[in-house]
């Protein structure tokens, strides 16, 4: 393995963002191609860290430092990909708190921990009205919604949205993944849902089984 690659993993690990830029300016100038660099020196190294995150290992505050040096690296490389590269990506997903909610830390580790398994994530925000996210599934073609909730007040939320799908005619043509700390897979069943995790290296593994 490149030495740059290796470097680029310590940065990321330390959650230094200035060091990974430089590194993955470095590995430009050595001739390695963006997908490269973001297969070898970004998403692998971010699924050793989603790993030891599952394991006990590291902690919450751990992960979204490395996840934010993940995306200043992103930032780099992601106009310098092609479409071919683009077309090699995992999956793309829209991602969003429901309507009243406004928490989002554990949206955004999720959303962090996706990229760095080489989805797309296109972030919508908090207190997302249904009709945003059918907006945002057709918009950028979404292969994935993932809706999140914390409040239990909000969890009848999760069940507009897929009104919103059905009433918009694209609920078949998108995968949909709930979680949050109220939410269970029964909920999620009941609501109709096709995918649940209860945290972000589960919801990693269930978004790449329902785009496979």
């Amino acid at each position: 393995m490149s030495q740059v690659f290796t470097e680029i993993g310590m940065c990321l690990e330390r959650g230094d963002a200035p060091a990974v830029e430089e590194k993955v300016r470095a590995a430009l100038e050595e001739g390695h191609s963006p997908l490269e660099i973001i297969q070898r020196g970004l998403v692998a190294p971010m699924e050793d860290i989603g790993v030891r995150f599952r394991d006990g290992e590291l902690f919450v505050p751990e992960v979204l430092v490395a996840a934010r040096a993940m995306q200043a690296g992103m930032g780099i490389l992601k106009p310098l990909l092609s479409e071919s590269d683009k077309a090699s990506r995992a999956g793309i997903v829209v991602i969003g708190t429901v309507q009243g909610d406004i928490h989002d830390i554990g949206k955004n580790l999720v959303a962090m921990l996706l990229e760095g398994a080489g989805f797309e994530v296109i972030d919508v925000g908090i207190d997302v009205k249904p009709e945003a996210f059918v907006e945002a599934v057709k918009e950028h073609k979404a292969d994935i919604l993932g809706l999140s909730a914390l409040l239990t007040t909000t969890m009848p939320a999760f069940k507009d949205v897929m009104a919103a799908l059905e009433e918009a005619g694209i609920r078949s043509q998108v995968k949909v993944m709930v979680g949050g700390a109220p939410v269970t897979a029964e909920f999620a069943e009941k609501v109709g849902a096709d995918g649940y995790a209860e945290d972000g290296p589960t919801a990693v593994d269930v978004a790449r089984q329902l785009v496979s």
